[in-house]
């Protein structure tokens, strides 16, 4: 039996984690999956763990209120440093490009122990854009022994960058797994849910969520001068905000954006919650990199707030636009998709992120790699 660490700590992560937990549990007997939650997003990650009926086997409590990037990194190592004093493991997975996923993966490393990387040959090639993630995936990759690429422009970017083939695998992604898993109970719970808070998840939706640190300070201030603009010219739609608890971007998005009462701003969703509005939207505006992927398996048009993305596939395909925090570009493509009807305004395009048996593949690699040894 192999003894497997599963290192995380925000809510994409726990998400794009979670089908691989839950398949390498099927065997009980190959593996025992030790999770070890950082809690960089302590609430977030937790709620989400429950949805999926999981629990950290290890909780770090590594954040603290507005702490720097060199803060957080030297505490979350040092708290990982004493999980593998302590414990024995085989191999560390880590997913994505977070601070954790550096740590966990640097942790790991530094006491010579095999890095499977989920998520991994994502690249925007601008260090600033996203900030710092772009780094922290550029680093992981060099430390990481499989690497788990969720597409082949993914498996290109990493042999550019002469990691050796036989590290690389084509997977699709896991985020398409984890919207398998969602039941029609779970779904009718969120529609309860909603139809209770007196939210309208009708045919005029459009769901909205801003937190990348790059866009914080007037990036975030030129998106809300939008998002302004567009709820008094579509009065007559629903625009909901889970805000982001960043007060950075909080206090900002409430202290413009309550006033309207066609505007719901909301606190984080639980993760059934924000799938459900995004197979209900008409459009969605996003800064984030799973929403990005998860949109297209709804058929739902995506502006992405961002300038940069490593997620060029949905780019390509057609599934999403690359709007930044341009004033103009989210108006102007936003009423492209508003003036018309929701049926009017579905794409036909297949996901180019997976088919939602990723994990199982991820589950067959790690197998093969030990058996391998």
């Amino acid at each position: 039996m192999k003894n497997i660490l599963v290192v995380f700590g925000t809510r994409p992560e726990v998400i794009k984690l979670a089908p691989v937990i839950l398949e390498l549990r099927k065997y009980p007997h190959e593996y025992n999956v030790v999770i070890c939650n950082t809690e960089q997003q302590k609430e977030l990650s937790n709620q989400t763990l429950e949805y999926f009926g999981l629990k950290a086997d290890i909780n770090l409590d590594c954040m603290r209120e507005n702490q720097s990037l060199i803060s957080v990194q030297s505490r979350i190592l040092t708290a990982l440093d004493k999980v593998f004093e302590e414990n024995s493991f085989d191999a560390t997975i880590v997913q994505g490009d977070t601070m954790t996923v550096l740590c966990g993966a640097l942790a790991s490393y530094y006491r010579k122990i095999p890095v499977f990387h989920v998520e991994a040959g994502l690249r925007s090639y601008d260090i600033y854009e996203p900030f710092p993630e772009e780094i922290m995936r550029q680093m992981t990759t060099r430390v990481a022994e499989l690497n788990f690429a969720p597409t082949e422009k993914n498996r290109e970017a990493l042999l550019k960058e002469n990691i050796s083939e036989d590290k690389i695998f084509v997977t699709g992604n896991t985020v398409i797994d984890a919207l398998f898993c969602l039941s029609d109970e779970v779904l009718n719970k969120a529609a309860e849910f909603f139809r209770k808070n007196q939210i309208p998840v009708d045919d005029k939706l459009v769901l909205i969520t801003a937190h990348r640190r790059e866009n914080h300070g007037t990036r975030i201030d030129r998106i809300i001068d939008a998002i302004e603009y567009l709820a008094k010219e579509y009065s007559d739609h629903t625009f909901v905000i889970p805000v982001h608890p960043n007060p950075n971007v909080h206090d900002k998005i409430h202290s413009r954006l309550s006033k309207y009462p066609q505007i719901k701003l909301l606190k984080p969703l639980d993760y059934p919650y924000l799938v459900y509005l995004m197979k209900n939207a008409k459009l969605i505006l996003t800064d984030s990199g799973g929403i990005q992927e998860e949109a297209p398996s709804f058929g739902c048009p995506t502006l992405v707030m961002r300038y940069e993305t490593e997620r060029q596939e949905g780019i390509d395909a057609g599934v999403s636009v690359l709007v930044g925090a341009d004033y103009d570009k989210i108006i102007d493509y936003s009423e492209e998709v508003l003036s018309k009807s929701k049926s009017g305004s579905r794409l036909q395009a297949q996901n180019p992120y997976g088919n939602g048996k990723s994990s199982q593949k991820i589950e067959k690699i790690i197998r093969n790699y030990f058996t391998d040894l």
